[in-house]
C-alpha cells in the first residue's frame, strides 16, 4: 500500500484530530436531540457473557456498559467523571478512599442501588474473578458501607487515587447484590440476560444473532436516554458487515471489525465517518503469547529467535496499510507518562534467529524443520487473522512448523486462559490508560485460572511481581514512572510476551447519528446521550 494512500486516510477530516491530540475530542454540530429511534451495532462475535463486573473486555463494554454501569466513566477530556459514583476521597496515606454514592438510582428490576451492591461487587467480583482487576485489588481487604450511600474502600497497601479512578472506568461496574448473591457467580442467568441501572434495559439474546436493549424509562438521568432500543448484530462476515453499513440496516461498527479496504472506500463517502476518534483510551497492540508448559518455549533464546523471525515493520506497512506501527515494551507510544524508551529491542533479524534455535539445540532436521508449535488466534479482527497468518509464514522461513488452530470468541478464551491447550496465541492487549489497570495482569503471576488477559502462560518472576506491586501502589509519580521502567525493561528481557505491533481502533459510524465519540472510550460507554437525525 502506498504512502500516499495511506496518508490520505490518516490525515482526513474525520481521523486527523484524535491521532494528533489523545483525550481531546472534536465538537459535533449542535442541534436538537431527537427521541427515539433504533441504533444498531456491528459485533463481529460474541463473548457469551455480557456482565462487565466478571469480564473486562471492549467486547463486553460495547454491549454491556449501555445496561450496567460503573462508579465513574472519563469525560470528554479524559478526567474522570461521576456515573454511580458522585464524589470521591482518599486519606493522605492512600490506604482509605471514601466514595459517595448516587441517591435514588434502581436496578431494573426495580430494587434500589446501595453501597451493599458497590461492596459485593468490589470484594466478590472485581478482586476475585475480574480479570485486570484481580491485581489492581489485590490490596482491597474490605468494603465498608456505613450507609446506603457511602462506601469505603479499605486497602493494606496504598492505592494511588488517580490511579483507581482511572481504572474504574473499565474495572468499576456495579452488578446487583440481590441477584448474584448466593449463587455460582460465573453460572448465573443474570450473565447472559444483564440487570443493570443504565439507560438501556436487556430485553432479549438471541445466540448467534443478536441483543436487544430498550429504553430504560426510570432511568435516574432525568429526559436520558434519547434513543428506544439498540440492537446489536453479530456478523462476522466483514462483507456482509460493510453491505450492511452501506445500505443504512448497521449504524456503527465501533471496534476495527471491517476489511481494511471496505474502511479505505467508507472514509470517501458523505454518507460516514471513519475514525479514531473516541477510541483514545483504548490502544491496541498485537501480541505473541507463549505457553512456557512447552519446553522450547520456556527457553528465552527460542522466545527471542521467533521475535527476530518476524519482519513486524513490514507487516505493519503491507498488511496493515500502516495503519500500526511495531510495538518496543509493554506500553504504547500513546502513553508517554509510561513509555520505556530505553528497554531491549529485537528487531527483524532471520540470521540471528537460526542461530538462537541452533544454540538452543534445536537444529533442523533432513527435512528442514526443527520442531512445529500450535498457535491459536483470537477472533476479534482481520489484524489478527493477517498477523497469525505472517507469524506462520515467517517462521517457516526459520525452521518452525506451525499449525493454526482457529475458535470463535468463547472458544479462544477457553483453550488459552482456562485449558492452556496452545503453544502460541494472539490476539489484543488493550491499553487502558495506566500499566496497572490493564498490562502488568498480563506478566504478575497468581491471577485465578481461567482470567482472561492474564498471565496464564506458566511463567513466574518473583521480581516482576515485586515491581508490579510496588509500582502499583506508590503514590509518588516520578517514582512510579521509574518502577514501571524497570518492569519494562525486565519484562522485555525475559519476553514472556511480546507486544508486536500498536494501534487505534477505528470506528465506522453513520452521520445520522449525533454525539457519538464524544469521550475517549465512547464505544464502551453508556450512549445515553446519542440520538438520530432520522
Amino acid at each position: 500500500m502506498t504512502l500516499t494512500r495511506r496518508n490520505a486516510l490518516l490525515t482526513g477530516p474525520a481521523l486527523a484530530l484524535s491521532a494528533a491530540i489523545p483525550g481531546v475530542l472534536q465538537a459535533q454540530v449542535a442541534s436538537t436531540p431527537r427521541r427515539g429511534g433504533s441504533v444498531t451495532v456491528h459485533m463481529t462475535g460474541e463473548q457469551r457473557v455480557l456482565n462487565p463486573a466478571l469480564r473486562a473486555s471492549t467486547g463486553v463494554y460495547v454491549i454491556a456498559g449501555k445496561i450496567m454501569e460503573p462508579l465513574v466513566d472519563l469525560d470528554a477530556k479524559g478526567d474522570p467523571a461521576p456515573v454511580l459514583a458522585t464524589a470521591w476521597k482518599s486519606t493522605p496515606d492512600g490506604k482509605t478512599i471514601t466514595f459517595t454514592l448516587r441517591e435514588g438510582v434502581k436496578w431494573h428490576d426495580g430494587k434500589p442501588f446501595t453501597s451493599a451492591d458497590v461492596q459485593f461487587s468490589a470484594m466478590e467480583m472485581w478482586k476475585k474473578h475480574l480479570n485486570y482487576s484481580t491485581a489492581l485489588q489485590l490490596y482491597l481487604d474490605a468494603v465498608d458501607t456505613p450507609d446506603a450511600n457511602t462506601a469505603v474502600f479499605r486497602y493494606s497497601r496504598p492505592m494511588p487515587l488517580d490511579l483507581l479512578l482511572r481504572a474504574l472506568a473499565d474495572l468499576g461496574y456495579v452488578a446487583p447484590r440481590h441477584v448474584y448473591e448466593g449463587t455460582n457467580l460465573l453460572e448465573n442467568p443474570a450473565n447472559t440476560a444483564p440487570i443493570g441501572t443504565g439507560p438501556f434495559k436487556f430485553s432479549k439474546y438471541e445466540r448467534g444473532q443478536y441483543v436487544i436493549a430498550v429504553r430504560n424509562e426510570s432511568y435516574w438521568r432525568a429526559g436520558f436516554p434519547y434513543l428506544d432500543q439498540i440492537v446489536w448484530r453479530f456478523v462476522p462476515d466483514q462483507a456482509a458487515a460493510a453491505a450492511a453499513i452501506e445500505s443504512g440496516q448497521i449504524h456503527v461498527s465501533p471496534e476495527g471489525g471491517l476489511a481494511l479496504s471496505d474502511l479505505d472506500r467508507l472514509k470517501k463517502s458523505p454518507k460516514f465517518e471513519v475514525s479514531t476518534r473516541g477510541n483514545e483510551g483504548n490502544a491496541v497492540m498485537n501480541t505473541i503469547e507463549y505457553n512456557f508448559r512447552r519446553k522450547e518455549l520456556a527457553d528465552r533464546r527460542v522466545r527471542e529467535a521467533i521475535v527476530r523471525a518476524i519482519d513486524i515493520n513490514f507487516f505493519c506497512e503491507n498488511f496493515l496499510y500502516g495503519f500500526a506501527k511495531p510495538a518496543s515494551g509493554p506500553y504504547p507510544t500513546t502513553s508517554p507518562k509510561f513509555f520505556a524508551k530505553d528497554v531491549p529491542r529485537y528487531p527483524f533479524d532471520k540470521k540471528k534467529a537460526e542461530a538462537l534455535l541452533d544454540e538452543a539445540g534445536y537444529k533442523r532436521d533432513a527435512k528442514g524443520q526443527r520442531f512445529s508449535l500450535r498457535l491459536v488466534p483470537a477472533p476479534w479482527g482481520e489484524d489478527i487473522t493477517l498477523w497469525s497468518t505472517f507469524m506462520q509464514q515467517s517462521l517457516q522461513q526459520v525452521g518452525i512448523g506451525v499449525e493454526i488452530v482457529r475458535y470463535d470468541a468463547a472458544g479462544f478464551l477457553s483453550n488459552v486462559y482456562k485449558d492452556w491447550n496452545f503453544d502460541l496465541a494472539t490476539g489484543w492487549h488493550q491499553y487502558r490508560g495506566d500499566p496497572a489497570v490493564s498490562t502488568t495482569v498480563w506478566y504478575r503471576s497468581g491471577s485465578p485460572k481461567g482470567a482472561p488477559w492474564t498471565n496464564q502462560w506458566g511463567w513466574k518472576s518473583d521480581n516482576v511481581d515485586q515491581l508490579i506491586d510496588a509500582a502499583a501502589f506508590e503514590i509518588e509519580p516520578v517514582k512510579r514512572r521509574k518502577l514501571y521502567a524497570d518492569l519494562a525493561g525486565q519484562v522485555n528481557t525475559e519476553i514472556p510476551v511480546w507486544m508486536a505491533a500498536e494501534r487505534l481502533l477505528i470506528s465506522v459510524t453513520n452521520k445520522n447519528l449525533q454525539n457519538h465519540h464524544n469521550q475517549p472510550r465512547w464505544i464502551s460507554s453508556s450512549w445515553a446521550d446519542l440520538w438520530m437525525t432520522s
